[in-house]
């Protein structure tokens, strides 16, 4: 059998104090998909040079704490472009105050990575949603609500763990 081809990403979990969260809406061919902000990594970067790069590209923050590795996210499915098998995002709280994102990217460039829109959700918008049987919103990862109240209940872990897909 053949290696998989997992392609290396790390996300952003943009955070307020009052608990909102900061996601990208992609449009593929399958599915609208909701999801943190970030990318994959360029040869030579590590992930905290490639999560400040990807922040400034699709959402216009600059100089940024970043805190803990929170989660990890692996995703068995093939791209759409056939270069990869899947993709293993590491996720970092990112604690901010509300901003309206200026992507350093044109709309143009956004589209042709499949981001469509950003916009901030609560938490209580991601469960209502999540619990829609007719919602045709995904989250990722899908239980995103659930580790959302995960933090806000325990805080940061002491390890990061699996987000499931």
């Amino acid at each position: 059998m053949t290696e998989l081809r997992i392609r290396q990403a790390v996300r952003a979990l943009l955070v307020t104090p009052d608990q909102s969260v900061l996601l990208v809406r992609f449009e593929f061919a399958t599915a609208t998909v909701w999801a943190l902000p970030g990318g994959g990594l360029e040869p030579g970067e590590d992930h905290l040079t490639a999560l400040r790069r990807e922040l400034i590209e699709e959402v216009g923050l600059h100089d940024v704490a970043i805190g803990a590795h929170v989660w990890t996210r692996e995703h068995v499915i093939p791209f759409e472009d056939g270069r990869w098998d899947g993709q293993r995002d590491v996720v970092h709280v990112v604690p901010t105050e509300r901003f309206e994102p200026q992507p350093a990217l044109s709309w143009d460039q956004l589209r042709a990575e499949r981001l469509h829109e950003i916009r901030w959700w609560t938490v209580d918008e991601i469960e209502a949603v999540s619990a829609d049987p007719a919602a045709t919103i995904v989250f990722a990862p899908r239980r995103l609500a659930e580790l959302l109240r995960l933090l806000e209940r325990d805080g940061i872990p002491e390890s990061p763990f699996s987000s499931g897909i």
